[in-house]
């Protein structure tokens, strides 16, 4: 397999979510999801990080985060913590998100949803690669918080992945370490075949 040439965006959805209960709820901002997936995101070269939220409170936190780091005593004291956050942008929901990729690349994005559970329609890892090989179209890959996305945000999705197992049968990651390990499997240079 070759290197995924893509333009793939992530975007990390706070609202509509489910909580332990199945209820639908916004959840609150997590300052390590900020510092973590931003700089995986820098990492695997993913073109904009969304943060969907609609509350003010909420994105106006991020942006404050956001604005310490790049701007901020924070972006002269950590530099790289600066080029990590420059991927970071905010949304209050997931419509706006696709409107802005559409707008910037000429195209609708392709959703990849995640999810812990597994459902009729999932698709493997080595086959969505192929996917983002082949198809010509950027791509977002949205990740729930709390309990997870909304049965029908999952539905108006394109793709829907595995989750993620490991050698045991416990399948309880932070979305951190999932965004982690989702973008090297679908994005990470071949090393396998070297």
């Amino acid at each position: 397999m070759s290197k995924i040439e893509a333009d793939v965006y992530l975007g990390l959805v706070h609202n509509p979510i489910y909580n332990k209960l199945g209820e639908v709820i916004t959840t609150t901002v997590t300052n390590y999801d900020l510092h973590d997936i931003a700089r995986a995101a820098k990492t695997y070269d993913i073109k904009k990080y969304y943060i969907i939220n609609n509350l003010k409170s909420q994105q106006e936190l991020v942006e404050r985060v956001r604005d310490y780091w790049t701007g901020g005593r924070g972006a002269d004291y950590v530099y790289n913590r600066h080029q990590a956050f420059s991927v970071l942008e905010i949304a209050s929901e997931l419509e706006e998100v696709k409107s802005k990729i559409e707008e910037e690349t000429g195209q609708k994005p392709l959703l990849i949803a995640t999810d812990a559970r597994e459902y009729p329609n999932t698709i493997s890892y080595k086959n969505m690669r192929k996917e983002l090989q082949q198809i010509d179209r950027p791509f977002l890959i949205i990740y729930g918080t709390g309990y997870g996305l909304t049965k029908e945000m999952i539905a108006d999705c394109d793709y829907m992945l595995y989750p993620i197992w490991g050698r045991g049968d416990f399948n309880h990651l932070s979305v951190r370490s999932a965004a982690s390990i989702i973008m090297d499997r679908l994005l990470s240079d071949p090393w396998w075949e070297a």
